[in-house]
Order: C-alpha cells, then sequence, then structure tokens
C-alpha cells in the first residue's frame, strides 16, 4: 500500500505508538468499567457448582419463549437469574447496588493495561511484519500481529482478572485489587494469578485475531464500496463514523466466536475445576460452545 512519505513516517515513530497504547489504554479500561454490572452478572451466572449443586441452567428469553439450556452439573438458577433484567434486579436487591460495581478497579486497571499493550503493540507488531511477511496475504499479517500483541496483554491482563472474578463472585474474598493482590498470593502464590492464562489465550486470541482483521478490511470495504472515497478526501466526521461502524463489526464478529474459554476461565477462578480438561469435562464440551454463545448473542442484542 502506497503511503504519503511524511505520512508513513508519522506512523512509524515512538510517538505514533505511544499514541496508540495511550488511547486502547483509556477506551478499554473506560468501556470495560462502564459494563461492570454485566461483568458481574456474567461471572455469577458462570460460577458452576456455586448454586444449585447439580443443575446448572442458562436461561435466556427468545421473544415470549423462554429458552432453557441444560449444563450438567453446577451453576445457575433459571428461577434466579431468568434474563439480564431481572438477573441485575436480584443481585441488587439481594446484596445492594454497590454489589453490580465489584470488581471495578480490575476492570478499569485490568483491561487498560490489556488494552494499551493490545493496540499499541498491534500496531508494532503490523510494523514488523509487514517488513518480514513481503509477499504474504494482508490477513496473514493482521492475524499474527494481533496475536502476537494479545500474547503479551493477556500475560498483563491475567492477574488482575485472577482477582477480579474472585471479588466478582466471592463477597468476602476481597474488596478490589488493593486487598485482592496480596490476599490472592498469600493464599495461591504466583500461579494463583496466572492460572486462567490459557484459557484468556484461548477466548482472546481468536477475538483479537478476528477483530484486527475485520476491522482492517471493513474499513478499506467502506471506503471502497460504500464512501468511494479514499480516507484522505473524507471529512473527520465522515473517519469517525468509518471507524465507529467497523469496530462495532469488528467486535461482533470477534465475540461470537471466542467465547468458549470464558466459561472455562470463571470455572478455574472459582476453583470449580483443576484444570481446563476437568473445567471442559464439567461444564460439558458442546454446552461450553452453546451455552456462553448464546449468552453474547442476547448481550449484543441478537437474541
Amino acid at each position: 500500500m502506497m503511503r504519503v512519505e511524511g505520512r508513513a513516517y508519522q506512523e512509524l515513530s515512538p510517538s505514533y505508538y505511544g499514541i496508540c497504547t495511550v488511547g486502547g489504554m483509556l477506551s478499554a479500561g473506560t468501556i470495560h468499567l462502564a459494563i461492570t454490572p454485566l461483568d458481574v452478572l456474567k461471572v455469577n451466572m458462570q460460577d458452576f457448582g456455586g448454586m444449585m449443586g447439580d443443575s446448572i441452567w442458562v436461561f435466556l428469553r427468545f421473544d415470549r419463549i423462554s429458552l432453557g439450556i441444560s449444563y450438567g452439573s453446577g451453576g445457575v438458577n433459571p428461577i434466579k437469574y431468568n434474563s439480564i433484567t431481572s438477573g441485575l434486579n436480584t443481585l441488587w436487591k439481594e446484596q445492594g447496588p454497590s454489589a453490580l460495581w465489584r470488581g471495578w478497579s480490575g476492570k478499569l486497571f485490568g483491561y487498560g493495561v490489556q488494552g494499551g499493550c493490545k493496540f499499541g503493540l498491534y500496531e508494532y507488531f503490523k510494523r514488523i511484519y509487514s517488513d518480514v511477511l513481503v509477499d504474504q496475504n494482508r490477513s496473514v499479517i493482521f492475524f499474527v500481529s494481533s496475536a502476537s500483541a494479545q500474547v503479551f496483554a493477556d500475560v498483563a491482563l491475567c492477574p488482575f482478572e485472577a482477582v477480579k472474578v474472585r471479588v466478582q463472585t466471592q463477597p468476602h474474598f476481597a474488596k478490589g485489587l488493593a486487598d485482592g493482590f496480596p490476599k490472592l498470593y498469600a493464599t495461591e502464590g504466583l500461579s494463583g494469578f496466572y492460572k486462567g492464562l490459557f484459557p484468556l489465550w484461548g477466548r482472546n486470541l481468536p477475538f483479537s485475531m478476528t477483530m484486527f482483521s475485520t476491522f482492517e478490511h471493513s474499513i478499506d470495504f467502506i471506503y471502497d464500496n460504500v464512501i468511494q472515497k479514499k480516507k484522505e478526501d473524507c471529512s473527520v466526521a465522515q473517519q469517525l463514523g468509518v471507524t465507529c461502524l467497523a469496530g462495532y463489526a469488528a467486535g461482533a464478529f470477534g465475540t461470537l466466536i471466542s467465547n468458549p474459554a470464558d466459561n472455562i476461565v470463571s470455572s478455574l477462578y472459582n476453583k470449580n475445576a483443576e484444570n481446563v480438561l476437568q473445567a471442559v469435562k464439567n461444564i460439558g464440551f458442546a454446552n461450553c460452545l452453546l451455552g456462553v454463545f448464546l449468552f453474547e448473542l442476547h448481550l449484543w442484542g441478537l437474541l
């Protein structure tokens, strides 16, 4: 792809990577902070073994039909959490409004650090791989760049996520990061912070690879086929609109394929399984794929 020399130099400068890093930190941290109540509900719905012993249900509404998915062992009470709205109301009534914001510091700082690493390193790796994989398809460069960035981003996120999930599902564990970090280290050692690293990679690597590739191709598609102008010829408002539309599409596609590992992460952190294989066995492979997939569809407003 041809670039104006001045612009190419600017995009490859340390200041450009710094801006991408700061932008990623602010956007990811604030967005994840804003959806903390939904995250609290989600991890409680995934707290296998903590509510009904031998019957797990994820209960979603499909128009006026209640869709129940039996999971096999441990999990969610379909009466208690029969929809997102009623689930939030239940948490509010039983544990108070502050319960909806448990783990907010882990969301803000953990995903802020992850976002900074992901977006900053993605641009850096994209430059590196573009120089090395000269004859490769652009999608390959997007895939390997995003995967490389996500590996480091999840290593940075994992300790925050470990404390956050425990704070959200175990009210007496800790109030937040300040007391959660030392308590987790004292009880489980350093390994406790990284118990869910492989499931995090399993969840976030497909998401990141799909998201960045979809975003890059969506940008090209919109400019070439919808607006039919070069980016440089568009107004700031048009460029922002294209970015937002491509970002939404990228997030939606990434979410739909990346979530089977999400249940596994919660199961490991809540000590309902000692390893990934046991977590998959307890949840059931098919249910691991289907249940959280439908939950995310509902969350995105597609069900």
